[in-house]
């Protein structure tokens, strides 16, 4: 009984090529009680395996979280098989607002964790379904136009630096499990009467976060339902203003889909205007950072010309170059070297109704 796949994506991706597949990138995620995650991640990889799904899914004891594409033809099959799992029985499914890349993800990859999403946290009082309310797009558009509303950005610094919303707080952060500290004592403390409202991609975030706050004795806790991506798609077929400018940042090869025509980033090598995500193409880096079109072809897709004069070397050379060496803190503070000239620091602003005043005044 094979578990897990043995192809390379050089392989994967001539066998998708060859059946002219035809995918939807959805993601999903869900806080439940999983006593037996091995069991039931096993389960899943036969099940999806035999649908054809690909892509990356998390199971914990606290739930799960994918990120997959689906073949078209197996979308209402695989629909009913998680309707067959109680706690996934009718889970809304967050669908892709733009399928830019040939394929979002080449392969199908289910692992367990201790927890779909890494907070830091170690308290046993704390119930994770306990979660603040949800907003549609409607309601989090009209929420976030009153001054007593702290708008709060709950991704990454190099997810919201290609987009976000409007008048929102980006702070200047690498994990999800080093935010939420840093938003309490920064922003919130002091602020008990606001409302706040947060957002993240697709809403595993601000679910663990506004349930996190709650705990933590906060009472106008209220998070944007499926993120980003469901409220990009509900203002595009309702006809709803879109407050998002910029990319969305999302985890497969695509690296972002616009939701506006706004590119509010830059170049990390040269400064230009530009909002595409690369990873260095030296195998020891594998560096994540923005690079135009100009400096992709001066560096090879490097971040450095170091670099790109490792990637010149033969294979076996690069290879006996890395050898024994450690680059996943590279790769975990993604966005940040001193090789990167024009990547900036974002600012957190002192208060959202003053952010939200200055955006209005630039526009």
């Amino acid at each position: 009984m094979q578990l897990w796949n043995t192809y390379s994506k050089e392989e994967l991706l001539i066998q998708l090529r060859k059946n002219e597949v035809k995918l939807v990138t959805i993601s999903f995620y869900q806080y439940a009680s999983i006593p037996n995650p091995t069991l039931f991640r096993n389960h899943l990889f036969l099940t999806w395996s035999r649908l054809g799904v690909l892509g990356r899914t998390y199971v914990a004891k606290e739930g799960i979280n994918a990120q997959i594409a689906v073949p078209v033809e197996s979308l209402e099959e695989f629909r009913n098989e998680l309707d067959k799992v109680e706690f996934l029985k009718g889970i809304r499914l967050n669908i892709a607002v733009e399928e830019s890349a040939e394929f979002s993800f080449l392969k199908l990859k289910i692992k367990v964790r201790d927890k779909i999403l890494a907070d830091g946290l170690n308290d046993e009082t704390f119930d994770v379904r306990n979660k603040g309310k949800h907003l549609t797009a409607e309601e989090f558009n009209k929420l976030t136009d009153d001054p007593d509303t702290i708008l709060i950005d709950f991704r990454n610094h190099y997810e919201s630096e290609v987009g976000h919303f409007k008048g929102a707080i980006t702070p200047d952060v690498d994990t999800f499990r080093e935010s939420l500290p840093v938003i309490e004592e920064k922003y919130l403390k002091g602020n008990e009467d606001k409302n706040i409202v947060m957002y993240c991609t697709g809403g595993i975030r601000c679910e663990k976060a506004s349930a996190w706050y709650k705990h933590r004795g906060f009472k106008n806790v209220h998070q944007l339902e499926g993120g980003i991506i469901k409220y990009a798609r509900d203002c595009n077929e309702n006809g709803l203003e879109n407050k998002f400018i910029g990319k969305n940042f999302v985890f497969d090869e695509r690296r972002g889909e616009r939701i506006s025509d706004d590119v509010i980033a830059v170049c990390h090598q040269c400064g230009a205007p530009c909002d595409t995500h690369t990873n260095c193409a030296n195998d020891a880096c594998h560096l994540l950072f923005i690079q135009c079109d100009t400096c992709k072809s001066e560096y090879s897709g490097c971040c450095s010309k170091e670099c790109e004069d490792v990637t010149k070397l033969p294979v076996e050379e690069q290879k006996a170059l890395r050898k024994g060496l450690q680059n996943s803190n590279k790769i975990f503070k993604k966005g940040r070297s001193e090789k990167l000239k024009f990547k900036v620091s974002q600012e957190k602003p002192l208060s959202f109704p003053q952010a939200l005043k200055n955006e209005k005044s630039d526009s």
